[in-house]
């Protein structure tokens, strides 16, 4: 049994957005033979809630509160020292110190850092270090920068330039760093070949068993539309990005022929953009209990990402859930799904209002598509199937490390817990 540290920017639970759900599972994963110490933060403080399910997975835990002008003020002060703002933003004093006091205690064989704004807490550690990057978040940076103007853009293209400078100085430092697709290490690779023989790939999975079918799963849709589901956190620029272009530029073409045609958003924090299209033909949902009832009854899901291009979620969930989904080439490249097979794809307006008026004019094959997107989730995203990457090193780690020691996790979970 190794003791791991892990380090997140966010609880990993509940898993109900992108990085929490990669993080949860591979946490869960890690935890199941190994004892793992948990240092992370709090930005909703409804999830304070769920502090005691995570406790499950690892006793010895601190979590730091994070509002939103304690981050500002933090991501301001970075900036004078010429430091990324999102590293910056998650940089805590109390974080800090207990992470320092584990590291001169001895008591752990591993680091695990999940996303390149916590790289700096495992900095000093003498032990391996891994790094689960996800994606690239300098080039998200960069492709914010090609698009904005002014000041804004000069500020992306600023964060680009510091995070590609941390991302590469903390995979020369690590033991390991994982990317969720090939496109993403490649993305990588390329400016950081001096750390390329650490590069491994550790995929994005969905819970097969979770998202499936119900007969019994009511439906959200009033009778005679024709519902279209895009899915996802509504303040998120990406997110924002792709349903606005959606609902403006290939919706009204769709109503043209069906106007029973209506497009549904639902997804936590709409903001001002998404809510505004609220109206003919589209419904903005914001928070809902479960996704998995808009998701079932939908004719069809897309996810027009133009601004992030890697493992998207929504795109998994849907097609678990034997939706046939429209999305944009490169979403379907990384996760091996076959277009006209699995899914369908589209690069621009045009080929967006063909797509969907294909599957909604033959349901027969919209159908055949949503039982082949299970199958290709099923055989290339379970999440055992996909975390097993990881077991071979522990082995070997565990091998080259001293025994026995003494185990944590009994302590007193008052002794174990900070919330700042």
């Amino acid at each position: 049994m190794a003791r791991i540290l892990f380090l997140s920017h966010r609880l990993p639970y509940p898993p109900d957005k992108g990085d929490k759900i990669h993080s949860y599972h591979v946490l869960r994963h890690l935890a199941r033979r190994h004892e793992v110490s948990l240092g992370t933060f709090v930005d909703d403080a409804a999830d304070l809630e769920h502090l005691d399910t995570v406790r499950l997975l690892c006793p010895r835990m601190h979590v730091a509160r994070l509002t939103h002008w304690r981050g500002a003020a933090r991501a301001a002060a970075g900036m004078l020292r010429g430091a990324a703002v999102t590293t910056s933003f998650f940089n805590d004093p109390g974080l800090r110190t207990w992470v320092d006091r584990l590291r001169r205690s001895g008591e752990v064989d591993l680091v695990f850092v999940y996303s390149a704004a916590m790289a700096a807490y495992a900095a000093s550690f003498e032990v391996p270090v891994w790094i689960d990057f996800t994606d690239v978040d300098s080039a998200k940076w960069s492709r914010f920068a090609q698009i904005s103007n002014g000041a804004t853009a000069w500020l992306y293209a600023r964060e680009a330039r510091c995070l590609q400078r941390l991302e590469r100085t903390a995979a020369a430092g690590a033991q390991k760093v994982f990317f969720v697709s090939e496109r993403e290490a490649a993305l990588f690779r390329a400016f950081a070949p001096e750390s390329a023989d650490r590069v491994g790939l550790l995929a994005n999975g969905v819970d097969h068993e979770f998202f499936k079918l119900d007969a019994g799963r009511p439906n959200p849709f009033a009778a005679g539309e024709l519902p279209i589901v895009f899915t996802g956190k509504m303040d998120y620029r990406p997110n924002v990005d792709a349903v606005v272009w959606f609902a403006t530029d290939v919706l009204p073409r769709l109503r043209i022929r069906r106007p029973q045609v209506r497009l549904h958003v639902v997804g936590r924090r709409p903001n001002a953009a998404v809510k505004a299209l609220q109206g003919e033909g589209v419904t903005v949902t914001g928070a809902v209990p479960d996704v998995r009832p808009y998701l079932q009854h939908a004719a069809l899901a897309v996810a027009p990402m133009r601004l992030a291009n890697g493992v998207q979620n929504k795109v998994l969930e849907a097609m678990a859930m034997q939706r046939a989904v429209v999305t944009a080439p490169e979403c379907a490249q990384v996760i091996g799904a076959r277009s006209g097979i699995d899914l369908l794809t589209a690069a621009n307006a045009d080929e967006y209002v063909r797509a969907v008026e294909r599957l909604l004019d033959h349901p027969l094959e919209a159908t055949r598509m949503g039982a082949a997107a299970r199958a290709c989730m099923r055989e290339r995203h379970d999440w055992e199937r996909c975390l097993s990457v990881l077991d071979g090193p522990l082995a070997a780690l565990e091998a080259a490390t001293p025994v026995p020691r003494a185990s944590t996790s009994g302590r007193p979970s008052s002794d174990l817990r900070c919330v700042a």
